[in-house]
């Protein structure tokens, strides 16, 4: 039997949920199925104002026209990411500055984002990497000691954390100004394509709103809070329907149950291959203590790019489906040509040694870990 590397999970109330939205008469974004997620995330984790979006791209770009970036301006991202968190700002005209990653996981690196804050910096953008919290402490203070915005880029970080040094445990996605979520069908709750921003600063809760309801104050007026609505900012069509809501409330109301199955898939994994990675055949995932764990992806990190390759083909003969994940963007066809030259060791490091193993909620872990010890 062939074993994917996902399969997106239905909880089986998707269907009757978008039926409900059908019959409501109201298809379009901002209906209630919205608004439920909507309350659901703020509710839960204390986000101040969250706003659906059709994508974490989107939610992206939404963060960079609030940040009010453009021509001139600067961004520090990971260069150990998807195209987006680089992207929504370059579509602002903004200079991305490539940071490295940590040695010991692929989580930005604080101590070296101070290095590349000039007087152009504008915006720091830390990504939760498998929903492993960066240290955000650290990027805070930069950000505060240099009148930054941080902008969370949380697309694999639903329900996990971050503990700082006060002791407090707070939910990733609420530290920075605006953080971003993805509902991608690979994520751990999911509604095919969809996304979420969440608005963490106060200042940016009215614009966000209007910017994502074309530019105008909308949703102001079906609130009955102004008597007619009009084109007020820049923005776009950002909202999801009410279908893709329903949908994503289905999930929602399973989250804990979906959570706990994906950790135990995790952990299975852990136990499992901990001897292999005491030969040192490979790494394991690197938790930091500040942080939990999410059950969004297990990696493995390999001595090299060769034994990586053979590894993947290996489990392909087997039927499974492993897969490396990013290609460093500071090296990308795109821009090369606009990376100031730094090496990023560690960046480079992942982009060829990680692997990422199956895991969705249906996975059996065991035919996963069979292979590998066949493998290896």
């Amino acid at each position: 039997m062939k074993t994917p590397f996902n399969k997106p999970y239905m909880t089986g109330r998707e269907t009757e949920y978008i039926r409900q939205a059908v019959e409501t008469g109201k298809i379009s974004g901002n209906g209630v199925f919205t608004k439920k997620c909507q309350q659901f995330f703020e509710e839960r984790y204390g986000f101040r104002k969250c706003l659906l979006t059709t994508s974490c791209t989107d939610a992206l770009e939404m963060a960079a026209i609030l940040t009010d970036v453009g021509p001139g301006d600067e961004v520090i991202v990971p260069s150990y990411t998807f195209v987006s968190s680089a992207l929504a700002f370059v579509r602002q005209g903004a200079k991305i500055v490539f940071c490295d990653s940590c040695r010991g996981n692929p989580n930005i690196d604080p101590t070296e984002i101070e290095k590349l804050v000039t007087p152009r910096t504008k915006v720091i953008v830390p990504v939760h990497y498998a929903g492993v919290a960066c240290d955000m402490d650290a990027i805070m203070d930069i950000a505060s000691r240099h009148n930054l915005l941080v902008v969370e880029d949380a697309a694999q970080a639903i329900d996990s954390f971050y503990t700082g040094r006060d002791g407090v445990r707070r939910p990733l996605g609420s530290i920075g100004h605006l953080a971003a979520f993805s509902f991608h069908e690979t994520k751990n709750i999911i509604s095919g394509e969809g996304g979420m921003l969440a608005v963490n600063d106060p200042r940016f809760i009215r614009r966000a709103e209007i910017i994502w309801e074309k530019g105008t104050n909308r949703a102001e007026f079906f609130r009955g809070e102004v008597n007619k609505y009009g084109w007020v900012d820049t923005g776009s069509s950002f909202l999801p329907s009410e279908i893709v809501a329903a949908f994503l409330w289905a999930q929602l109301e399973n989250l804990d149950a979906i959570q706990s199955k994906r950790r135990s898939i995790w952990e299975f994994y852990r136990e499992k291959l901990a001897p292999f990675a005491a030969k040192g055949l490979f790494s394991l995932p690197d938790i930091p203590t500040c942080a939990t764990n999410n059950a969004h992806m297990f990696y493995l990190v390999f001595p090299g790019l060769e034994k990586r390759t053979r590894f993947i083909a290996a489990m392909k003969e087997r039927e499974i489906q492993c897969v490396f994940h990013y290609l460093a963007l500071h090296a990308s066809a795109f821009y090369s040509g606009k990376h100031d030259g730094r090496a990023l060791p560690n960046c480079d490091r992942f982009a060829d040694c990680l692997v990422r193993l199956p895991l969705f909620y249906e996975l059996d872990p065991e035919i996963v870990v069979n292979g590998i010890a066949e493998t290896c």
